[in-house]
């Protein structure tokens, strides 16, 4: 009697490939880079950064960025669509 249980050439570079994303997606950690040994730092530099100043500036991190600005676009004409019955619109 023959076992299908074997795991096939493509079911194992399913498993290392789903091990590896899963590795590599928890290495780093969130905040700013690390300075190189031989750099010299200014302390005072980043003291100095206050917080209304670090929402002023654009980020990918930075979701309150722009929120108080007005849109850039004005509404456009609503559009029929087939599921508006269904959705209530």
């Amino acid at each position: 009697m023959i076992s299908k249980n074997r795991l096939t050439p493509s079911g194992w570079a399913m498993i290392v490939l789903s091990v590896s994303a899963l590795a590599l997606g928890g290495c780093g950690r969130k905040g700013p880079l690390d300075l190189p040994p031989t750099a010299n730092a200014a302390p005072g530099a980043a003291a100095s950064d206050t917080e209304s100043e670090r929402a002023a500036q654009p980020s990918v991190f930075n979701p309150t960025y722009g929120s108080d600005a007005a849109p850039a676009a004005t509404r456009g004409n609503k559009r029929p669509f087939v599921l508006d019955p269904l959705l209530g619109n």
